[in-house]
C-alpha cells in the first residue's frame, strides 16, 4: 500500500503545481502589463500555456488513474475483497477494468504478496527457497542424522548417504 500513496502522492503534488500555475500566470501577465516589463508578462504567459494546458493533464491522466489503483488495493487489503466480481460490485466498475488495473497494480508492484489466478486473488504463500533439511540412518555406524544435499555424508564417521527420508 506504501507504494501506490507514494506514487499518488507525486502525481497529486504535481496536478497541485500545475493548476497553481494558471492563476499565477494570470497575476504575472497582469503585473508584467501594469509596470511595463516584458520579462515578467512573458513569464506570465508561460505560467497561463502550462496551467492551461497541464491543469487537465495532470489530474486526468496523472492523478485520477492512480486513485483508482489506490482504490482497488486498498479493496483488496483493507476491505478483503479477493474477486475481480467482488471488487467490481464495491467500486462500481466494469469486471474489465478491475481486470485491467489489478494487472496495472501487480506490474507497478502495488500488491506485494498477492498472487493472481484467473479472477481470483490469493495471499502467496510460497516459501523462499532454501536447503532443505533430510534424514537418514547411516549404514556404516548407524547414528540418525539430519543433512542437506550439499553436505551427504554422516556427520559422526564420514560415511556417504545413500538413503533419504524428508
Amino acid at each position: 500500500m506504501q507504494a501506490i500513496q507514494r506514487a499518488l502522492r507525486k502525481s497529486l503534488i504535481l496536478s497541485l503545481v500545475l493548476t497553481l500555475c494558471l492563476p499565477l500566470g494570470g497575476v504575472l501577465l497582469g503585473v508584467g502589463l501594469g509596470i511595463g516589463q516584458p520579462a515578467v508578462w512573458g513569464i506570465g504567459i508561460a505560467f497561463l500555456g502550462i496551467g492551461f494546458y497541464g491543469t487537465p493533464v495532470g489530474w486526468a491522466i496523472a492523478y485520477a488513474p492512480k486513485k483508482t489503483l489506490a482504490r482497488i488495493v486498498s479493496a483488496v487489503t483493507e476491505e478483503h475483497l479477493y474477486t475481480v466480481g467482488e471488487i467490481a460490485a464495491q467500486l462500481s466498475l466494469s469486471e474489465k477494468d478491475v481486470r485491467t488495473h489489478l494487472d496495472t497494480c501487480f506490474q507497478k508492484q502495488y500488491l506485494p504478496g498477492f498472487v493472481r489466478q484467473g479472477d481470483t486473488l490469493l495471499l502467496n504463500e510460497n516459501q523462499a527457497l532454501g536447503k532443505q533439511l533430510l534424514t537418514a540412518d547411516c549404514p556404516a555406524c548407524g547414528a540418525r542424522f539430519s543433512y542437506s544435499r550439499d553436505k551427504a555424508f554422516c556427520p559422526y564417521c564420514g560415511t556417504p548417504v545413500r538413503r533419504e527420508k524428508p
